[in-house]
């Protein structure tokens, strides 16, 4: 985000000029900054004009905001100082702010990667050739399992560890199975 303070201060200008957390003491604040800190940007006649509780605060923002971008770059940055000082939400909810945060958040827009990772290349015969063999084995450990033993003994172990309800349930379907 190559953009200078000057370029920042005017996109940002609409939104600060329709921002109404900005009230009379915050641009007295922002005033008072700029001119005790940095009098070389902001006179005490040009601080007394943009302090006149007379004008509306939107167009004593504005016109100060007018001010500062006429005055150049350094002015510009010594205003996003003293705004980041003094009202630190507003400062952080700017255009500029969210586009820069946005710009450098990596999970705001997570980057597409074009390259495709071909985990094997035989295709899907193959995958459900070994799933079959794999369903195949399964049945055949299951069915078998109950002959041979007249019913699931790994069942009645495996109450061992549960709740009282599950353990009940498991041990009465073992009992069914030597009952046959």
């Amino acid at each position: 985000m190559g953009d200078s303070f000057h370029e920042q201060l005017l996109e940002d200008s609409a939104f600060l000029r329709a921002d109404r957390r900005l009230d009379t003491e915050l641009v007295d604040k922002l005033t008072l900054q700029l001119n005790r800190i940095y009098p070389q940007i902001l006179s005490d006649k040009e601080a007394t004009k943009f302090r006149n509780l007379d004008v509306p605060t939107s167009v004593r923002l504005g016109e100060l905001l007018t001010h500062l971008q006429g005055r150049g770059e350094e002015a510009c940055r010594e205003f996003y100082r003293a705004l980041h000082l003094h009202v630190e939400e507003v400062y952080y909810s700017l255009p500029t702010r969210l586009r820069l945060r946005d710009f450098l958040d990596p999970l705001a827009y997570p980057r597409v990667y074009q390259q495709r990772y071909v985990l094997n290349d035989r295709g899907p015969l193959f995958f459900l050739g070994c799933f079959s063999v794999a369903a195949g084995m399964a049945l055949l450990y299951y069915y078998s399992e109950s002959k041979v033993t007249g019913g699931s003994r790994a069942l009645g172990m495996a109450a061992l560890g549960l709740k009282r309800k599950a353990q009940e349930v498991l041990i009465w379907y073992t009992e069914e199975g030597l009952m046959k």
